[in-house]
């Protein structure tokens, strides 16, 4: 069943006098509980589809269903909330709020659905020991390695158990020890959930794991590979 499907989708951005066309009419259908890895050079465009499928920006035109809701038409105040109950993202910059704990960024997205403050609190332990942060549950941000935030940047994305993850480019700031984990962590928690996991990369290392791999170049998908035999041995 196709939980995510986009019709001609293109995006166009103005730069003075100029309109940049970066998606150039994307048709895509991702099923649900599949991981797809969208592959390509800088300046493909693989990011900008990432943020139209997550509804982070607007198409210019075509249309975008995430479990058949037509979130290009939804208001920003109508997306905030579908992606509150549906959506975890990953972010290759972490994006955690420096002046809260591991703890505090991990309850963030339960406070909105209106969890109380104990079980938020249960919750988000659970899955910081899940990502090896036990010992880091007290710590800010600015007093953890790289690959530590990113941990975080996982157990904030995966806790609530939601049914997508969006991921861009995760590992983009970490050495290759800490990519391997990361990389690991990532999809043994999708796998082991049926969650559906997007992730953008230029590591074809890392769409080995995926079940089909997109490949963009010059704002279209230039072609698609499914994967018959998947690494399921390096996450279980």
């Amino acid at each position: 069943m196709d939980i995510i499907k986009l019709n001609a989708i293109r995006k166009s951005f103005s730069m003075g006098k100029e309109s940049i066309e970066v998606l150039k009419g994307i048709d895509l259908e991702i099923h649900e509980g599949e991981v797809v890895c969208i592959l390509g050079k800088s300046g493909s465009g693989k990011s900008t589809l990432l943020n139209m499928i997550a509804g982070l920006e607007k198409p210019s035109s075509g249309e975008i269903f995430i479990k058949n809701t037509p979130i290009h038409k939804l208001k920003e105040s109508q997306l905030a909330v579908f992606r509150q109950k549906h959506i975890g993202f990953v972010f290759q910059s972490y994006n955690l709020l420096p002046m809260f704990t591991a703890l505090e960024n991990v309850t963030l997205p339960l406070i909105f659905k209106k969890m109380s403050k104990r079980k938020r609190e249960k919750e988000a332990k659970e899955m910081l020991v899940n990502v090896d942060l036990a010992d880091r549950i007290h710590h800010k941000p600015k007093e953890m390695s790289g690959g530590q935030q990113q941990r975080v940047s996982i157990a904030r994305a995966f806790v609530g158990s939601p049914e997508i993850i969006f991921a861009d480019e995760p590992t983009g700031n970490l050495d290759t020890k800490t990519t391997e984990m990361v990389i690991d962590l990532i999809f043994r928690m999708v796998r082991e959930n049926n969650q559906t996991l997007v992730m953008v990369t230029h590591d074809d290392d890392m769409a080995e794991y995926a079940d089909r791999v997109i490949h963009m170049k010059d704002g279209q998908i230039e072609k698609v590979i499914k994967k018959e035999k998947k690494l399921y041995e390096k996450v279980f």
